[in-house]
């Protein structure tokens, strides 16, 4: 149940912010467009009447908006949206209208609270991300080299690819033709390359996963069959709290 003075919507981008607040009380709105400073947008919120509640989305400029304001001590509760749709008819979309349109949302009951992660959570799942890029963009590699060479009718017959023995005969292949021999250079260093960062990524993971604040959710996620290190580690930094499932307050199920 919405019981704040003030409700406001901003539209938020990379550099600019639209910001939309509706007096509960009197139906005042109010609009204002904002530069991303968080200073600017701290000394707009506090002159409104509060007490207020933010409704804003983090799509790619993430949660540092609400960690910041949140950390300052201005009373703002973030939130999201939950399957809200626009009357019929209204297909007129411009910044101050998405404000406006997330400033109503409250009072009709369709936010619902999201938690936010801290810095430490994000960083975490920033690494567990990139882990996951560079595994694609390895298999889109080993992809690549592999179709060349079968291509010239050459095909590996040496037990299990991409290990030891493999790069190994990887290293033997040479060509004729200088374009070819290039093409195959080229590929081949950028194999060499995307497992490099793979495995500092995952030697970062492990060394996280053994002394961080993740470490009992990653052990006893590991207790379960099938469940390996890199596993438990992405499972616990993704899901955060895991007391969201359950309604309770405890961070992992026991």
């Amino acid at each position: 149940m919405f019981s704040e003075r003030t409700s406001v919507g901003l539209d938020v981008h990379a550099r600019s912010v639209v910001a939309s607040a509706l007096d509960v009380e009197s139906g005042q709105l109010r609009r204002q467009r904002l530069t991303p400073n968080v200073d600017d947008l701290r000394r707009w919120l506090a002159a409104l009447p509060a007490p207020a509640a933010v409704t804003y989305e983090a799509g790619p400029t993430g949660f540092g908006l609400a960690r910041t304001l949140t950390t300052a001590g201005s009373g703002v509760w973030w939130r999201r949206r939950r399957n809200c749709k626009r009357p019929a008819g209204d297909r007129v979309k411009t910044d101050a209208r998405d404000a406006e349109h997330l400033a109503r949302l409250p009072r009709m009951d369709q936010i619902v609270p999201v938690r936010v992660p801290s810095a430490d959570e994000e960083a975490a799942r920033d690494l567990v991300r990139a882990r996951e890029d560079v595994r694609g963009d390895l298999m889109r590699t080993r992809h690549r080299l592999s179709k060349l060479l079968l291509r010239q009718g050459i095909v590996w017959s040496g037990g299990a690819a991409w290990t030891g023995r493999h790069e190994l005969w990887l290293r033997e292949q040479h060509f004729d033709r200088a374009g070819l021999q290039l093409a195959f250079d080229i590929d081949f260093e950028a194999l060499l390359l995307a497992s490099a960062r793979r495995d500092r990524l995952d030697k970062a993971i492990e060394a996280m996963a053994t002394d961080s604040q993740f470490t009992p959710v990653v052990r006893r996620l590991c207790c379960l069959r099938g469940v390996s290190t890199l596993t438990g580690f992405a499972l616990a930094v993704e899901v955060g709290d895991w007391g969201r499932f359950t309604g309770s307050s405890t961070t992992f199920p026991c």
